[in-house]
């Protein structure tokens, strides 16, 4: 059998691959990448448009980013560190647009106002505080703040058309927050890609054995999905980047910093309105609290999307029960997940988090009236019938040990790299291709240290020119920045 010897495997065609392998290719373009994925096209699952919330994760109307603890006190540190890290990936797009590897950035990203909206007494005084502190702070000084309904009716007329006067609202935006088709960014890294001669793609093709050799390299089989037909690949690095496949294969591999993890599966919907006559009434992602019980990922949202160029409008997304790891898996999924190392904490998460499982039980339940029902809380004048359901993407949840040996449910995304650096998979969702950027350039830090102390290091601060820098100190280098990536990318500071 024919063995093709390469420097890094990629498995997994989304945006977190993407990104290390546009990364890789222009720190060293002679180095050998093939990017394996088990769909005929790349960024068709979790990267996907529809798949996932579009929104340009940056702290600005997230509030589950921004919790507040039993005596009313909101911490912004989660939101400080999101807003810096998409910094990082804004600066690297910037340099791709600039340099031609990227198309003209409306193909990707637009301006899309990111709004937090909340009713209530209790809820107001939370977002006055949440404004106050995030406002302080050089990273999140352009942020408005108004319990007008006037200017709230400015802002977003769909949400306040038809609501109560007398009932007491407040909201905040950035009038720059983006909206990212991951999709279409992801499809044109890896057209740019291919460009090189050194990368191949491999799609429908899928992982089916791994075996870590005396060297430190992996030999990885792989399997056609539609001739059955196998070969084998020799990487001297292999990243795990399939979203909710992640973890399986991350099993798989054997290595000792897999113990312990398992997955906690969440499927979405969507309430979609394609009617343009109220589309284009509204201009802005609005974000609310999520309820009692809810994942973060169910933090709902009236969402405007650009999607593969055409306008949309999005409300949800609405949780659901599932045991599939990715949206064309198996029923399977969870249940091969478990293994002796994991099946402590896994069965310790699932006895502290009932009413979890309760609530994305009710939420599958729900009709359809249901649904629109919390749409009104939004869009007081929807209607029913100019609204249809579709289904989102799957999330897998981190489940890891915690101190006690017990288990504990992340909603974040974490890095997991065998001790020698020859292998890394990426766990998790929220807030996830938002910072891929981020969280690729720690995959190179942990995994190719040696390269990044040199001339790696040189190459990467001139791609991201607040590389080994530190945004949420450094107020005069973001206001630098963001000046240029805002231009380049066409994000507007103001109305």
């Amino acid at each position: 059998m024919t063995i093709q010897k390469v420097d890094v495997l990629l498995v997994g065609g989304g945006v977190m691959s993407a990104t290390l392998g546009t990364l890789l290719t222009r720190l060293d373009p002679s180095l050998k990448i093939t990017m394996v994925e088990r769909l005929d096209h790349v960024a068709h699952e979790s990267t996907d448009g529809w798949n996932n919330a579009g929104t340009g994760h940056a702290g600005y109307c997230e509030l589950n980013y921004t919790p507040e603890d039993a005596q009313g006190n909101v911490s912004i540190d989660r939101a400080l560190t999101i807003n810096a890290n998409f910094e990082i990936s804004l600066q690297f797009w910037t340099h791709l647009v600039e340099t031609g590897g990227l198309p003209e950035p409306s193909r990707f990203i637009n301006t899309t106002p990111h709004l937090s909206f909340v009713w209530g007494e209790a809820n107001v005084a939370f977002l006055r505080q949440r404004y106050e502190k995030l406002s302080a702070h050089h990273l999140f000084k352009d942020m408005e703040y108004s319990e007008d309904p006037a200017v709230l009716r400015e802002w977003m007329p769909l949400v306040m058309n038809g609501r109560d006067p007398a009932e007491k609202v407040a909201a905040t935006r950035v009038a720059y927050g983006a909206d990212v088709d991951f999709g279409s960014l992801t499809r044109n890294m890896v057209a740019r890609l291919q460009d090189n001669p050194h990368f191949s793609l491999l799609l429908n093709h899928e992982v089916d054995d791994f075996d870590h050799a005396d060297d430190g390299s992996w030999f990885i089989e792989v399997e056609d999905r539609n001739s059955g037909d196998k070969q084998t690949i020799n990487a001297r690095f292999v990243f795990l980047g399939a979203g909710g496949g992640a973890l399986p294969l991350l099993q798989a591999s054997g290595i000792d910093e897999a113990n312990g993890y398992g997955g906690f599966p969440v499927s979405g919907q969507w309430l979609v309105c394609k009617d343009q006559s109220i589309v284009s009434q509204h201009h802005a992602k609005v974000y609310g609290k999520a309820a009692i019980g809810a994942p973060p990922m169910s933090v709902p949202h009236l969402d405007t999307r650009i999607i593969n160029g055409e306008p949309a409008l999005l409300f949800g997304p609405y949780a659901g029960f599932t045991t599939k790891f990715l949206k064309a898996g198996s029923k399977l999924d969870l249940l091969k997940s478990v293994s002796i190392s994991n099946l402590i904490p896994m069965m310790s998460v699932g006895i502290n988090n009932m009413d979890l499982t309760k609530y994305l039980i009710g939420e599958v339940m729900q009709s359809h009236a249901d649904r629109v029902a919390t749409l009104r809380h939004y869009f007081p004048d929807c209607k029913d019938t100019d609204w249809t359901l579709a289904e989102a993407g799957q999330r897998v949840q981190i489940i890891k040990k915690d101190a006690q040996g017990r288990g504990k449910l992340e909603f974040g995304t974490e890095l997991v790299a065998s001790k020698d650096g020859s292998l890394a998979a990426l766990l998790g969702a929220s807030p996830g291709a938002s910072v891929a950027v981020q969280a690729m350039i720690e995959v190179l830090e942990r995994c190719f240290a040696d390269r990044m102390q040199g001339e790696w290091k040189t190459r990467l601060q001139g791609m991201i020119p607040s590389y080994g820098q530190n945004l949420k100190t450094d107020a005069g280098l973001l206001l630098s920045i963001r000046e240029r990536t805002l231009s380049t990318l066409g994000l507007k500071k103001s109305d």
